[in-house]
């Protein structure tokens, strides 16, 4: 087993079991089952009515969708990749413009492709590239950690311009927060691992105590330790009564961390199940094509 590139044991297969050899790779124990908060979600926080997107082919990958989140709830989308799902999350954040639709924060009608207002309002984005969507490699920890938050009031302000000195400062706090692992917060992002990049997002769009997240795919290609944490940020934030909506390729995870699951096809939702493995069949049959009520 490597953990820092060092070998820290050698095991027989048969002699070591999955929690052991977890333990080692990461050097702690690692809990990746939780139990999630009973409590009731609130309000409805957001509201997609009858939402088509076009992706990059121009040809419809979201149609007529809706879908609404309450206030402390996480809404997990299951379905297999490319059926529309990067283009709903773009189209709710102001990334790309819908054909038709409403989309709507406490009531109230967001602009198609105006990202400031979705910030400024409290909607943060965890995407699925975190090294070409979500950061800017040549820039610092810091300069990326505020790099958005010129249309919030989270940037500090001096008499006559930026406090880098406060942002500095507020960065090495967010850095001891949230486990960032950098020699130093001037360091460029593209010099930190894939799990320490994750952690800079979360920072970053987290950090603001958002109203609603969007997060896709937000374990990929993380180890167990980092799991656990974007697990935990996420579990937090919703008790905190955030509306978390939850793109993720493993049903396991959004077993885990959901309180609904709508299965996505061909950019529509063909039904809704609670968020437990008893309904893996179902879901299979919903993700290939079928909708709920024509599952036995």
């Amino acid at each position: 087993v490597l953990r820092g590139g060092r070998v820290v044991g050698t095991e027989e297969r048969s002699s070591i079991d999955r929690r052991s050899l977890v333990r080692m790779m990461v050097g702690r124990d690692v809990l990746l089952d939780f139990e999630k908060s009973t409590k009731e979600p609130g309000t409805t926080v957001l509201e997609v009515e009858d939402l088509t997107v076009k992706n990059d082919k121009n040809l419809e990958a979201v149609k007529s969708l809706s879908l609404n989140i309450r206030s402390g709830e996480i809404l997990g989308i299951a379905g297999v990749a490319g059926n529309g799902q990067r283009e709903l999350a773009e189209a709710i954040y102001g990334l790309r413009k819908p054909v038709h639709g409403t989309i709507r924060l406490n009531s109230k009608t967001l602009r198609h492709t105006d990202v400031a207002q979705r910030i400024r309002a409290g909607v943060a984005f965890v995407p699925q590239d975190r090294r070409a969507l979500a950061t800017c490699p040549s820039l610092s920890i810091t300069e990326n950690m505020f790099m958005k938050n010129a249309h919030t009031k989270y940037i500090p302000q001096s008499p006559f311009n930026v406090d880098f000195r406060a942002m500095q400062k507020a960065t090495e706090r967010l850095v001891s927060e949230y486990s960032i692992s950098t020699p130093s917060t001037k360091t460029q992002a593209r010099f930190l691992s894939g799990g320490n990049l994750q952690k800079l997002v979360l920072a970053r769009e987290l950090s603001t105590k958002p109203t609603v997240i969007i997060a896709e795919h937000p374990t990929r290609g993380l180890d167990v330790g980092a799991m656990e944490f974007v697990y935990k940020s996420l579990l937090a934030h919703k008790d905190r009564g955030a509306a978390i909506l939850l793109l993720a390729g493993e049903l396991y995870e959004i077993f885990r961390l959901s309180d609904r699951v709508a299965v996505m096809y061909e950019g529509q939702i063909m039904g809704y199940t609670p968020p437990d493995p008893k309904y893996t069949e179902g879901i299979g049959f919903m993700m290939a094509g079928s909708k709920q009520e024509e599952i036995a």
